[in-house]
């Protein structure tokens, strides 16, 4: 049985960003089935260059979290948008949502939303956060130029927001 707690969704967004995953790079084909799977309205043409917040979640259900891809709370998007997350969270009175980098001290799996990182817009990428450091956090992210990796990224005015779900969160629609 997977163990649904944030130390182990660390664990496993760590190593599935190391496989790496990609989309279609150079020629070749993209290995993102897994993840994309997971949504049943989206194709693997359509996720191409556009898949971070799918890989979160994909690193969530790996991880035992027990999540509908479109939970109630998301009313934009579904889970593979960054703005899905944050709809998801702040809906959520179980989850913790924390309003940009400061006051809060992220932890290994916490999920991170930036704002202008790849693109100039809001809500444009999200992480898991594998370790905070002085000045930083270690992230695993999805669709960094169209492959996952680990990252190390600035504690700055591009974190929007942290989410921190509970150790074994279940969603239950009741």
């Amino acid at each position: 049985m997977k163990k649904a707690t944030r130390e182990h969704l660390a664990e496993v967004a760590r190593e599935l960003a190391l496989l790496p995953f990609h989309g279609e790079i150079d020629g070749t084909a993209s290995n993102l089935v897994p993840i994309v799977r997971l949504f049943p309205t989206w194709s693997l043409k359509e996720a191409d260059g556009l898949w971070c917040a799918a890989f979160v979640y994909y690193c969530c259900t790996e991880a035992g979290f027990v999540i509908p891809y479109r939970p109630g709370e998301c009313k934009t998007c579904h889970l593979a948008a960054c703005l899905g997350w944050e709809e998801f969270a702040v809906g959520d009175q179980r989850i913790e949502y924390h309003k940009s980098a400061h006051g809060f001290i992220p932890e290994a799996g916490d999920i991170v939303i930036y704002d202008r990182v790849i693109e100039n817009k809001e809500h444009d990428h999200i992480g898991i956060v594998l370790e905070k450091r002085e000045r930083t956090i270690l992230a695993a992210e999805g669709n960094v130029n169209n492959r996952s990796k680990i990252v190390e990224r600035p504690i700055d005015e591009h974190i929007r927001a942290y989410i921190r779900i509970p150790d074994g969160y279940r969603f239950t629609d009741e």
